[in-house]
């Protein structure tokens, strides 16, 4: 159980190969329906869609498509779970928490199966998915079940003969929409807050990705989770609208692309004024200084651009790099791009596997034409590998400009692009210049630049010399474009809860 991610140094993770137990290859796919009050269901409409195992561009199996009438059932389901009196409403806090450490403990039980699940839906490498997806989300689930019986509220010494205190309580029915660049994962961020303060749950995995989420649903069932507590309801973009839209949802979280944020937004204000909480896209600047440790520093920023493909919401997809070690920072970079292990993601050397779909793919592609045709210098990669499922080549661009349609979007794939700076205002000022502020780095042994920088980033995370370390105890999320709100920590708990204030008249007696 990795309390603390490590950002996952994927050279120890293949020297330690041999600790790995080998993959399922072939997974048997137990449930593809949808999970309604703690049974399965099939879709009301009769309709349902493909499964894709990217590696191969071949279906895995047909799940059930849910829509708007199936969210009414799952909202009606967990609407009955959460009225007072319920098992659920009822229930001790602590209880809450025992649950949830009961789901970590069969995510744990199945950690094999479900990472291999993963790689098959996902194309992650299955060393990636078993030593850090699956316990990094059992983990998640333990953290929260520690809040459980924790989040409290507060005595207040208020004027006058009276006694005044709040009260944390559930916000109540709760759309969840995840993303399929972290499947379980995301899954385990949403579901640890939400229901260690009591809330329930309707959970719309990414099309490209139901099948982790869909065993979860089971394994919840299993755990003892009462009915209509959890509900999942796999589909397509349809499913997740009109869980935005329903007027008995009381609350939606959504990680993925800001464009799709913004329709959440506008639709949650447009039904109900819905709280939302929204973890969006990101163009995250990694600023290398001249005085870093540089062998630590390329093989960093390599990780931390091309780890899960470049599939990572605060990759670092910025790389500028002072002037003095522009040409080797960039050479060095290219080298060990062309070294990185690209295939099948089931076998254990492998570093990376295909992108997730084929229209992500399209995209990746389109991007690199982009920064080809608008001057950006090519160094290496650039291609889709072989013709069968979706892998693109390591990429690294140099000569970047800021104006660049590469150095502005999110690609969300396996492309470097390194930008030259020489001033320190120079770069916070270029940095900042995104419509995005997810994370930030800065590589320097100078403690006075690296905090001067920290202090001028606008970002919701900032890295340094190191990147991608999350633990489940600190917050995550953005500035500006790239949402509000934040999960993980004990901020993660204030998305999920309601305060009340209780002023109670003190009737004075006479003695």
């Amino acid at each position: 159980m990795l309390r603390l991610w490590k950002g996952l140094n994927l050279r120890r993770a293949f020297s330690t190969a041999a600790t790995i137990p080998n993959p399922e290859t072939n997974p048997s796919i137990l449930y593809t329906g949808i999970f309604i009050n703690n049974e399965w269901h099939k879709s009301i409409s009769g309709k349902t869609f493909p499964s894709i195992n990217p590696t191969t561009g071949e279906e895995i199996a047909e799940v059930q498509e849910g829509d708007a009438a199936d969210v009414d059932q799952a909202v009606n389901a967990a609407r009955r779970a959460f009225r007072l009196g319920s098992p659920w409403r009822t229930m001790d806090a602590s209880q809450r928490g025992v649950l949830l450490n009961r789901l970590a403990d069969l995510l744990e039980r199945d950690r094999r199966y479900l990472a291999s699940l993963e790689t098959l839906n996902n194309g992650k490498p299955y060393s990636v998915a078993y030593e850090f997806d699956v316990p990094a989300s059992a983990g998640t689930l333990r953290y929260y079940a520690g809040w459980a019986d924790k989040n409290h509220g507060k005595v207040i010494p208020m004027d006058g003969k009276f006694f005044a205190y709040t009260r944390h309580e559930p916000v109540g029915v709760c759309g969840q929409i995840i993303p399929w660049n972290f499947p379980i994962l995301m899954m385990a961020w949403k579901l640890g807050p939400a229901l260690a303060t009591g809330n329930v749950i309707i959970l719309k995995p990414a099309e490209q990705t139901p099948l982790t989420a869909l065993y979860i649903a089971q394994l919840s069932k299993e755990a003892g989770f009462p009915d209509g507590v959890i509900n999942v309801v796999p589909g397509y973009g349809k499913a997740g609208a009109a869980l935005v839209a329903h007027i008995n949802v009381d609350k939606v979280a959504f990680t993925g692309s800001t464009e799709v944020g913004k329709l959440i937004k506008q639709g949650a204000a447009l039904s109900n004024l819905k709280r939302t909480t929204l973890e969006l896209g990101g163009k995250s600047p990694n600023v290398i200084f001249k005085d870093a440790d540089l062998d630590h520093a390329i093989e960093t920023a390599h990780f931390g651009l091309f780890f899960n493909m470049g599939q990572c919401c605060c990759a670092g997809s910025r790389t500028f790099v002072e002037d003095a070690i522009y040409d080797e920072f960039v050479e060095r970079s290219a080298v060990r791009a062309k070294s990185r292990v690209v295939g099948n993601p089931f076998d254990l050397k492998v570093e990376q596997g295909p992108q997730v779909d084929h229209n992500q793919l399209e995209k990746i592609l389109f991007m690199i034409d982009a920064g080809k045709k608008e001057g950006a210098k090519l160094v290496c990669g650039g291609d889709r590998i072989g013709d069968k499922g979706y892998f693109v080549a390591p990429t690294v661009f140099a000569n970047v400009t800021d104006n660049m349609t590469i150095a502005r979007e999110e690609i969300f794939g396996p492309v470097q692009q390194i930008m030259k700076f020489s001033q320190i205002d120079e770069v916070i000022k270029r940095a900042n210049n995104s419509d995005y502020g997810l994370a930030a780095a800065v590589f320097t042994k100078d403690i006075d630049k690296a905090n001067h920088l920290v202090q001028g980033l606008r970002a919701g995370t900032v890295w340094v010399n190191t990147y991608n370390i999350l633990a489940n105890q600190v917050p995550f999320g953005g500035y500006k474009m790239s949402g509000h709100g934040r999960e993980l920590g004990e901020y993660g708990l204030e998305a999920y809860t309601e305060v009340k204030s209780v002023i109670v008249k003190i009737n004075e007696k006479n003695s």
